[in-house]
């Protein structure tokens, strides 16, 4: 027995001296990778050698450890394979809504959809790689990447509610065929602060146990400190908080009453189940009683979007208080907090409440979206708008709306004033790209571009449109508008995070070398400085 134990522990140690030294030596070799060759190879910075970046102090990227990606010609290569350096978030709901198909305009000439000014997409996306951790392909709305970013467009003319800028260029991600990409951007005009309607705003607040971290619950008591301090007098805000049963913390108070307003919010803690419905319906209820004829008046729900009391669904919880988003009372809809996370909740509603979805994930996204823009944007002044894009046929063969699959608006029903659409507040901005394929030497107009909207004020229905035609593309990707460049950088990212079919022939290889040479020509934009950190994340958590 005792020669038996000697051998056993004499092979043990064997074993572990030589599993050490492989593993020294693996440490010492430099990394295997693949060969290089074809047009996409690029020299990938290192993580932990990526270049210092502008990026806003308060966001942390420490990227983990992980070979270099694959070249571009690998099989798969651009396809995102999840390798787990972190706990990935759990129950977190999204909804795949597929992706739109190429189609040819003898089939169908006409593009129509509603517009969207949602960005919670991206920042979802960044709070996932910011963890270490690819974002799930269901959770990409493409549209709401390429909307994250300022698009540089003009201000339209001052007797105009909108400015529609088209523009285009031969895309540079794709190879087998030759392919251009036309953006059609849709400009608000800008609401000087000191011309702001006044605003009633009543924030609906989840205070449920699954709202206690602090980046859920303590995350909105910190946005909302930054917006006291942007209301006016003439401003009012009330409270609702919501946990099993929902309650009035702060009656419609004056913004000039600062104190009372931010002890209410200082005084919130987490309680209970989570019943989205009566904290909703209770929230419309105060908006009501607090209505401001004439002037902004805005329901605003801050929670995870779960709901587990009550009534659950967007269309169920809604549907009690229809009436009261035909009175003028708009929702957004704003998400804290990973884990346990319903992506699909808030979108919806802000989509079904006639207002916007935003997600925070730190507090420099809480300050441009409370600060930046929440109080420049509230105003209204588009309801119910639509684009149709109607190419011609002699010219384009076929074409690809990039993002916006669950916006679509039938061609029949872009007239009708019935059917419901998007809203834009002023100063929104909304981008839409197209890929499509022309004719070999064709010239001539390749689509107009039609914009119609309901005036929310005099209720009149406006329509605005405008051609595009071939002489108007940029001869070269890289003579185009920065700004148009950066729109398709970002979409073939999200499109390649989505595992998209008309990714395939890309990579994050190809992604970041245009971003890389775009930068230089935004040298001072620090959300391009951080899209390209997400790349760099993204490529390393990639097989």
């Amino acid at each position: 027995m005792f020669t038996k134990r000697t051998a056993l522990i004499s092979s043990i140690l064997f074993l572990i001296l030589v599993t050490s030294a492989c593993a020294a030596a693996a440490t010492q070799s430099p990394p295997v990778t693949q060969a290089p060759h074809s047009r996409d190879f690029y020299e990938w910075p290192a993580a932990t050698e990526a270049p210092a970046l502008e990026a806003p102090a308060a966001r942390s990227y420490d990227a983990p450890s992980g070979p270099s990606v694959s070249d571009a010609s690998a099989p798969n290569a651009g396809q995102p394979h999840r390798r787990k350096f972190n706990q990935e978030p759990y129950d977190m709901f999204f909804e795949n809504y597929g992706v739109n198909p190429s189609i040819d305009t003898e089939d169908d000439n006409l593009s129509t959809f509603a517009l969207d000014v949602d960005t919670g997409s991206y920042t979802i996306m960044r709070n996932y790689l910011k963890d270490g951790n690819l974002p799930p392909p269901d959770s990409v709305r493409v549209e709401e990447y390429v909307n994250y970013f300022e698009q540089g467009y003009p201000n339209p003319p001052s007797h105009q509610a909108f400015g529609i800028t088209i523009d285009g260029a031969p895309s540079p991600f794709s190879q087998s065929e030759r392919y251009h990409m036309m953006r059609v951007g849709i400009q608000g005009y800008q609401v000087p602060q000191e011309d702001r309607k006044d605003a009633s705003l009543t924030f609906v607040i989840d205070v449920s146990g699954s709202m206690d971290m602090d980046n859920r619950l303590g995350l909105v008591k910190r946005s909302l400190e930054l917006l006291v301090e942007q209301l006016r007098p003439s401003d009012s805000v009330g409270i609702v908080v919501y946990g099993t049963e929902a309650h009035i913390v702060l009656e419609p108070t004056s913004g000039s009453d600062k104190g009372r307003i931010l002890d209410a919010i200082y005084s919130l803690h987490p309680e209970g189940t989570t019943n989205a419905e009566a904290g909703i319906r209770l929230g419309y209820k105060m908006a009501m009683r607090s209505y401001l004829p004439g002037g902004i008046n805005r329901v605003i729900l801050c929670s995870d979007g779960v709901a587990n009391v009550g009534e659950t669904g967007p269309d169920a919880i809604l549907a009690e208080v229809r009436h009261f988003v035909e009175e003028g009372v708009t929702l957004t809809t704003i998400g804290f907090g990973m884990d346990n996370y319903n992506d699909v909740l808030m979108e919806q509603l802000a989509d079904d409440g006639d207002g916007f979805y935003a997600y925070v994930d730190d507090m420099d996204e809480a300050r441009r979206l409370f600060v930046d823009q929440l109080t420049g944007t509230l105003q209204t002044i588009a309801m119910d708008a639509k684009v149709q894009v109607d190419f011609n046929s002699e010219v384009v063969m076929r074409y690809r709306l990039v993002g916006f699959e669950n916006r679509a608006v039938a061609d029949e029903d872009f007239r009708d004033n019935t059917v419901d659409a998007g809203e834009i507040g002023a100063g929104h901005s909304v981008t839409a790209l197209y890929e499509i394929k022309l004719y070999p030497e064709a010239y001539g107009k390749i689509a107009t571009v039609f914009l119609r909207w309901q005036d929310p004020d005099t209720r009149q229905v406006v329509e605005l449109s405008q051609d595009f035609s071939t002489g108007e593309l940029a001869r070269d990707f890289e003579d185009a508008d920065p700004y148009f460049q950066r729109a398709v950088i970002v979409a073939e990212y999200a499109e390649i995070l989505k595992n998209s079919y008309w990714a395939e022939e890309s990579s994050l290889r190809h992604v970041y070398r245009e971003a890389e040479r775009v930068s230089e020509l935004l040298p001072r934009d620090k959300d391009m400085n951080e899209f390209m950190e997400l790349i760099r994340r993204a490529s390393h958590l990639t097989d």
